[in-house]
């Protein structure tokens, strides 16, 4: 098949998920308008990397079949292979202005990773290597969409999930059969799963659970459609306005959901680990794997930062501020926030190492570092914006109030900007307000924070983590000098 169009994707929808939102059951997402635009958007980027002006750049050719495969599944070979990985995620990640969080890309470079160390697998069992290699090429040949969750509800984060309600709760193998594994209980986020067609349910890299055998510690990927799997919706933040009212709103709502599992049969052949707490618990530790998500979604913040930088600019300019020496430190900040984020991509790629089976990964210090950059950046940046945009975000007609004939004469003279006509102005500060001051742009706070975990978590597990004796040994040696002798 290899990658395929945006119509392809969308009938790939058309099956018996089952998708809870607003206290009902969608019958096809792709139809439904609480979700119908975001995933649109979604099959515009598959649409996209078929343009034929695009597709050398975002495409290659598969090592099995010979079709062509999207970039995003490709196992780097050279750092070359990472800048083109990288300039390919940079391209679709600029179209939604890096508002689409959970692009396809993201799990598709973490499932590459995954088969790539594939002998981390096979010593939890042969059979798994084995399962996550063919896994990674069928989703590669068939350009397959996915979602996957990681944490448990947050029910009582001051117990063991054992604790939490008899043990109900968190996901648990509750039965092992001659087809697979049987499980029940939840997971979240599940951020696209309606517009997906896979769930990869991976450990979670910040909670290990001692004992042998152990029902929580498991990786698998099973098809969104299957039976006894049902995904709770939180409420559309696509409400059904135009996109001139809510231009990301209306375009790019990629929905989180608790995955709820009812007895859901995991076939041994889509299972990747299971028992060994230790070695679900070191995945992303002791291995490539998140080098390579860490990668996409950096990536993607970069895009994202130049956006928003990009809005923020055009506001100065609008209502003539961009000139005064207070906003222009504030735009730098925002620009220094932005360049250093380019630079630490750049530098992940150029200490790039070769790891197992040839792939190379970018280095991990320089990510790790890299991770706890936008968690504080995000919010500030738009913290920025809001104080430049000040009132003239508390206050912009609709729509329909632009198009109003009793209105025109008012919306050009009142809303004009120093650069822009009235129309124009509050068409740009809608976009600024979906970005600062909307649900959905609240949303995409909150998932900056919190996307690759906790942000004092990370920055502490890195700092213990980190070999610090050549720091040490460097100020000892010092230290440790003869003083130097008087003058005399």
């Amino acid at each position: 098949m290899g990658a395929r169009g945006g119509a392809a994707y969308l009938a790939g929808l058309r099956d018996e998920r089952e998708i809870w939102l607003d206290g009902e059951r969608i019958k096809d997402v792709t139809r439904d308008p609480r979700l119908a635009r975001g995933i649109r958007s979604i099959a515009a980027l598959y649409d996209l990397q078929l343009e034929p002006s695009r597709v050398a750049e975002m495409t290659y050719i598969s090592p099995t079949s010979g079709e062509r495969v999207g970039l995003s599944h490709i196992q780097p070979r050279s750092i070359d292979d990472l800048i083109r990985r990288r300039n390919m995620i940079k391209t679709w990640a600029e179209w939604s202005g890096g508002m689409l969080g959970r692009s396809p890309d993201y799990l598709n470079a973490m499932v590459m990773g995954c088969a790539a160390n594939a002998d981390y697998f096979a010593h939890n069992d042969p059979a798994y290597a084995q399962n996550i290699q063919r896994y990674y090429e069928l989703v590669r040949e068939q350009d397959l969409c996915l979602t996957h969750t990681l944490v448990a509800p947050q029910v009582n984060r001051s117990v063991h999930p054992d604790q939490q309600a008899g043990g109900a709760v968190a996901l648990r193998v509750i039965d092992e059969t001659d087809s697979g594994l049987v499980l029940s209980g939840a997971r979240i986020l599940a951020t696209l799963a309606p517009a997906s067609d896979e769930l990869f349910v991976a450990p979670a890299p910040s909670r290990s659970y001692a004992g042998a055998g152990n029902p929580r510690a498991f990786a698998f990927a099973i098809p969104v459609a299957t039976p006894g799997l049902r995904f709770i919706c939180r409420e559309s933040f696509d409400v059904g306005r135009s996109s001139f009212d809510h231009p990301l709103g209306s375009r790019f709502e990629e929905m989180d959901c608790t995955a709820v599992f009812d007895r859901v049969l995991v076939p041994w052949e889509r299972v990747f680990l299971y028992g060994d707490q230790e070695y679900c618990a070191a995945l992303f530790r002791d291995t490539n794997v998140f080098n390579h998500a860490i990668h996409q979604f950096l990536t993607k913040n970069w895009a994202k930062a130049e956006f928003v930088l990009g809005v923020a600019t055009l506001v100065a300019e609008a209502i003539g501020i961009a000139e005064a020496l207070h906003v222009q430190r504030l735009l730098g900040e925002m620009l220094h926030a932005t360049l250093t984020l380019r630079a630490f991509i750049r530098a992940a790629e150029a200490d790039a190492t070769p790891g197992p089976g040839g792939v190379w990964a970018p280095d991990t210090q320089t990510l790790l570092t890299a991770r706890s950059l936008f968690p504080e950046v995000y919010p500030r940046m738009v913290e920025i914006l809001q104080i430049l945009g000040s009132s003239g975000l508390a206050n912009i007609p609709s729509q329909a109030s632009v198009e109003s004939p009793a209105l025109v004469e008012d919306i050009e003279r009142f809303y004009q900007g120093a650069t822009l006509g009235g129309t124009e102005r509050i068409r740009l500060f809608r976009l600024a307000w979906d970005i600062a001051c909307s649900s959905f742009g609240g949303r995409q706070v909150l998932y900056e924070r919190y996307f690759a975990g906790d942000f004092y978590r990370n920055v502490a597990v890195h700092y213990v983590n980190h070999d610090k004796r050549p720091y040490t040994r460097r100020v000892e040696a010092f230290l440790a000098r003869e003083p130097s002798p008087p003058v005399t």
